[in-house]
C-alpha cells in the first residue's frame, strides 16, 4: 500500500512562522520575546542543538542570550546563574542545555527554573498541570508530536495508541497529551511482555525507546501511523530512528522520516513555548 511522508520540516517552519508574527506583534507593543539557554560544557552534539536553537530564536524573532559555562562550574555556581536569570524580567524562557556533567544534579537544575520560565516543561509543577489538564508548558517533542499528527488531519480521538518508551522527556507526557486528545493509550517498556502483539493493535504508533531500527514491519499493522522518536547514527555515519523505515514503511498509512520528522518539530515547539504565555 502506498504510504504518507508526514514532513516535520514543513510543519516546523510553518508553526515557526506563527511564532514570527506572534513575536513581531509584541516586540511592537515594547516587548521583545527572550529566550535564555544554558550549556555545561562542549559537548559536540549539544553544541549542535544549541546552534540549531538559536538559528530557531534568530528566524522567530526571539532575542537569545547564550551562557557557555565550563565543565568544572560547580552546582552552586550553576544555579546561582539560573537564579539571576529568573529574576531578570525581560527573559521569558529557561533552558539548560541536558545531559549535565555527573557532579551536577539534573534534578536540582530542573527544579530551580521557575515554572513560568521552563519552555522545556521539565518542573515537577508543569508536569502536574499536564497531568490534570491545567494550561502549562508542555515538553517540546511529544507536544510536537500532536501538532504532526494534527497538521497532517490524523484523527486522535478514539484511536488506539501505543508508546514505546516511558521516559519523563518523552514517554510519559505523550501518554498525558494523547489522552487529552481522546486516544486509548498503552504505554510499553523494556518489562513489557509480548511487545510485537501489543504494538500490532496500534493505530499510531509512537516509538521512543533509544534502540536503532528496532521496530520492523512485525510491529506494525497494515494502515498505522508510525511516529519515529528515535535518532542514531549507524555504522556508516548515517541518521536512523528507532524504526526500520524501509521494513515498516510499506505497512503504514502516515510515517515520519528520520531526518525530517520529529527533530524539527522539537525546537518549533520551544520557539512557540517561548511565545506562550505572553501577551
Amino acid at each position: 500500500m502506498s504510504y504518507c511522508l508526514i514532513d516535520g520540516k514543513a510543519i516546523a517552519t510553518q508553526i515557526k512562522e506563527e511564532v514570527k508574527e506572534k513575536a513581531r506583534i509584541l516586540t511592537e507593543k515594547g516587548t521583545t520575546p527572550c529566550l535564555a539557554v544554558i550549556q555545561v560544557g562542549n559537548d559536540p552534539a549539544s553544541t549542535v542543538y544549541v546552534g540549531n536553537k538559536k538559528k530557531a530564536c534568530e528566524f522567530c524573532g526571539i532575542r537569545s542570550l547564550s551562557f557557555e559555562l565550563p565543565e568544572t562550574i560547580t552546582e552552586e555556581e550553576l544555579l546561582s546563574k539560573i537564579d539571576e536569570l529568573n529574576q531578570d524580567s525581560s527573559v521569558h524562557g529557561i533552558l539548560v542545555q541536558l545531559p549535565l556533567p555527573k557532579h551536577i544534579r539534573e534534578d536540582a537544575v530542573i527544579r530551580r527554573i521557575l515554572p513560568e520560565k521552563d519552555v522545556d516543561g521539565f518542573h515537577p509543577i508543569n508536569v502536574g498541570k499536564l497531568c490534570i489538564g491545567e494550561e502549562g508548558y508542555v515538553s517540546c517533542t511529544p507536544a510536537g508530536i500532536v501538532e504532526l499528527l494534527k497538521r497532517s488531519n490524523i484523527q486522535i480521538a478514539g484511536k488506539e495508541c501505543v508508546i514505546i518508551g516511558r521516559s519523563n522527556i518523552v514517554g510519559k507526557p505523550m501518554n498525558m497529551l494523547m489522552i487529552r486528545e481522546n486516544a486509548t493509550v498503552t504505554v510499553c517498556h523494556s518489562k513489557t511482555k509480548n511487545l510485537q502483539e501489543v504494538c500490532k493493535r496500534a493505530d499510531i504508533l509512537i516509538v521512543a525507546m533509544g534502540k536503532p531500527k528496532f521496530v520492523d514491519a512485525s510491529y506494525v499493522k497494515q494502515g498505522a501511523v508510525v511516529i519515529d522518536v528515535g535518532i542514531h547514527r549507524n555504522a556508516e555515519g548515517k541518521l536512523c530512528g528507532d524504526v526500520d523505515f524501509d521494513s515498516v514503511c510499506e505497512n503504514t498509512s502516515y510515517i515520519t522520516p528520520v531526518p525530517g520528522g520529529v527533530g524539527p518539530m522539537t525546537i518549533a515547539m520551544l520557539m512557540s513555548n517561548v511565545v506562550k504565555f505572553m501577551e
